[in-house]
Formats: C-alpha cells, structure tokens, sequence
C-alpha cells in the first residue's frame, strides 16, 4: 500500500510517499499550502504520479499530548483534502518531526536558506515512517 504523507503548514505543505511496499517513506518535495488545500493542478500532478492509498497528515498535539487549536486546523483541512482526493486520511503525533528534520539538515551542512526548501518534506517523511513502522508492527 503507498501512503502519501503531508506536513501541513500556514505557508508551505512538506510531501513524502512511502515505497510500494509500505515499508519505507521517501521525501518528495515542498509545496505552497495553498495548491494542496484547495487541489491545485500541482498536487494533483503529485496524487496521479504516486496514486496512494491513504493519505497520512501530522498532527501537531500539544507538548500533553492533547489537541489545540493548530491541530484541529490541520485536521479539518487534512480530512477536506483527503475527501476531495478520495483518499482515507490517518493522523500521526508530528510534535519533533520539524525539529528532527532540522537536526538532519544541519548535520548534512545545509544552511537555513537551503532548509526552508526541504524542512517539511523532511519532516513528513519523517512522521510517515513512524505511522509505516508502527502499521507494519500491529497489522493495522
């Protein structure tokens, strides 16, 4: 099962898809938050490239673990996008994937410049691998 991933943000929505298998995410690319909520050709061009089967969205929950404000955004916006896509959508906890991200970038020698163009999709490759690991371990 391919499951593509999205790290929904204000400005700019991070794309990551897993292998065929569903055993390993792969960070795709960057796009403006704005051509993934409402469909855009250059998303659209991304669904028909991969053709997932579900569509897993982060969930930034509080540092307890709860839902606020940015999550239930996020949320609303990832279930708009998968019923458009007619795609089932999964959440995962997405609370240290940016900052992991971050991590990996800077130890690979990117600079800030260059990591606003791969930090989210970095990050949802991220979040994806731990929902893929965690499937994979439950069968579920």
């Amino acid at each position: 099962m391919i499951a593509l991933a999205i790290d929904i943000g204000e400005v700019r929505c991070g794309i990551a898809v897993s292998d065929a298998t569903g055993r390993v995410a792969l960070p795709v690319k960057v796009l403006p938050a704005i051509e993934v909520v409402s469909l855009a050709r250059s998303f659209r061009d991304v669904l028909a490239e991969y053709e997932p089967e579900m569509l897993v969205c982060g969930s930034p929950l509080t540092l307890a673990g709860e839902l606020g404000p940015q999550a239930e955004r996020i949320r609303a916006e990832a279930e708009a996008i998968g019923s458009a896509a007619d795609l089932p959508v999964a959440f995962v906890d997405e609370r240290m994937s940016s900052r992991e991200a971050k991590r990996i970038l800077r130890e690979r020698g990117c600079t800030e410049r260059e990591m606003r163009g791969k930090l989210d999709m970095i990050a949802a490759s991220l979040f994806l691998q731990t929902w893929l690991d965690r499937r994979n371990r439950t069968g579920r």
